[in-house]
C-alpha cells in the first residue's frame, strides 16, 4: 500500500450526473486516493453530494472543500458534518472557509463582516458541539446557550481543515485547524506559506506536524498536444477569472507571488470585458508553478514537486469542462504509488 496521500476535488458546478460522480469516487477509492472533496458555489450543495457518495464507497474519506462560514449557522454545520460522519461510518472531513465578499454579499445577501473572528468562533462552537458538550458560547459574534447535539459523530474528532491564503488566515489555521486547504498555490511559495502556518502552530503550543497541508491543484494529464492546449486554455481562463473578476483577495495573492504586473494587466483586461485577453495574459510561468499539466510522467514529476515543497496531501482538481475520460486518465496518472514518489 502506498504511504503517500493524495486527495481529489470535484466541483459541484460541473454538469455531472450522479452516475458520473459515483464512478469517479469509486475509481478514486480503488486507486488509493485518501479524500474526495467537493465544495459549493452555485451548483449542488456539498453535504448532499457527499452523502450520496458515502452510500457508494467504503474507504474513501469525504470532505467539504469548502463550505463557507457565512451560509449556515455553526450548530447547523456541526449537525450536518456529524450526520455525514455517521452515514459514512467515520469518514467525514469538514473543510471551512470564508469565501469572498462578492460571493457572500451578492449571492448570499449576508454582510461580509469580521471573517476571521467569525471563522474562529465557528471552529470553537463546532468542536464543542461535536464533542457532545453543552454549548454555552459567549463570543464577539455568537452568543449561544444550552445547545447540545442529540447525536454524535463516529470519529472521536472530526478533522477540520481551513481554506486560507492571507497572512492572518494562515495564522488562524496554525492556531486551530487540523488541515490547510489552500487554492492557487504556487509551488515555490508553498514553503514560506507553510512556514507561517507552522510558526502560528508553535506559538499556540502545537506543531505543523499536527496539520495536513492539502493544496488543491488543477491537474490534467494527456499525451495529445491539441488536448493539452485546450486544457491549458481552460486553466488560463479559470485563473484569469479569479485574478481579474473575484475582487482583491486572489489578486493580492498573485501579487505576493511576484506576478504584480501580470495581475494588473489581467485585471485591466477583465474590467474592460475582454475575457480572452485576460486569459492570454496568464503566463507560462504561472501555469508551470501553479497547475500540473502535461503527459502522465510530467504530471507526476510536477505533483512530486508540490510534495517536495511541503504538501502532505496534494488535492488533484480538474479544469472546468474536463470530460469524464480525462478525469479518469488524470486520476490514474497521479494515483498514490503510481511512480511520482
Amino acid at each position: 500500500m502506498p504511504t503517500e496521500r493524495t486527495g481529489l476535488a470535484f466541483s459541484s458546478r460541473q454538469d455531472s450526473t450522479d452516475e458520473e460522480l459515483i464512478s469517479v469516487a469509486q475509481r478514486a477509492e480503488a486507486l488509493g486516493y485518501d479524500t474526495f472533496f467537493t465544495g459549493e458555489s452555485w451548483g449542488r450543495d456539498a453535504f448532499t453530494i457527499l452523502t450520496m457518495l458515502a452510500c457508494h464507497t467504503d474507504r474513501l474519506r469525504l470532505g467539504t472543500g469548502i463550505v463557507t462560514v457565512f451560509s449556515r449557522t455553526p450548530t447547523m454545520i456541526a449537525q450536518s458534518i456529524a450526520s455525514l460522519d455517521q452515514i459514512s461510518k467515520g469518514r467525514a472531513t469538514l473543510g471551512l472557509g470564508t469565501s469572498g465578499r462578492i460571493v457572500i454579499e451578492d449571492w448570499h445577501g449576508v454582510g461580509f463582516k469580521r471573517p476571521l473572528q467569525r471563522t474562529r468562533e465557528y471552529i470553537e462552537i463546532i468542536q464543542q458541539a461535536l464533542s457532545g458538550s453543552r454549548v454555552n458560547h459567549q463570543g464577539e459574534i455568537f452568543q449561544l446557550a444550552r445547545f447540545r447535539m442529540a447525536t454524535s459523530p463516529v470519529q472521536e474528532s472530526v478533522p477540520i481543515y481551513l481554506a486560507s491564503l492571507g497572512p492572518r488566515n494562515l495564522e488562524l489555521t496554525g492556531q486551530l485547524a487540523d488541515g490547510w486547504l489552500p487554492v492557487w498555490t504556487h509551488r515555490g511559495h508553498l514553503p514560506v506559506m507553510k512556514g507561517a502556518v507552522g510558526d502560528a502552530a508553535e506559538r499556540s503550543g502545537r506543531s505543523i506536524n499536527q496539520l495536513t497541508v492539502a493544496p488543491q491543484i488543477l491537474c490534467y494529464a494527456t499525451d495529445d498536444p491539441e488536448e493539452l492546449a485546450r486544457a491549458e486554455a481552460n486553466v488560463r481562463g479559470h485563473m484569469a477569472y479569479y485574478v481579474g473578476g473575484m475582487g482583491t483577495y486572489y489578486f493580492n495573492l498573485f501579487c505576493r507571488y511576484g506576478y504584480e504586473s501580470e495581475a494588473e494587466a489581467i485585471r485591466a483586461a477583465w474590467s474592460e470585458g475582454d475575457r480572452a485577453q485576460a486569459a492570454a495574459l496568464v503566463t507560462e510561468d504561472m501555469l508551470d508553478n501553479i497547475a500540473v499539466l502535461g503527459d502522465a510522467a510530467a504530471c507526476r514529476e510536477k505533483l512530486q514537486g508540490f510534495r517536495d515543497s511541503g504538501a502532505d496531501m496534494p488535492v488533484v482538481a480538474f479544469p472546468h469542462g474536463s470530460s469524464e475520460t480525462a478525469i479518469m486518465r488524470t486520476l490514474e496518472a497521479l494515483a498514490p504509488g503510481s511512480g511520482g514518489a
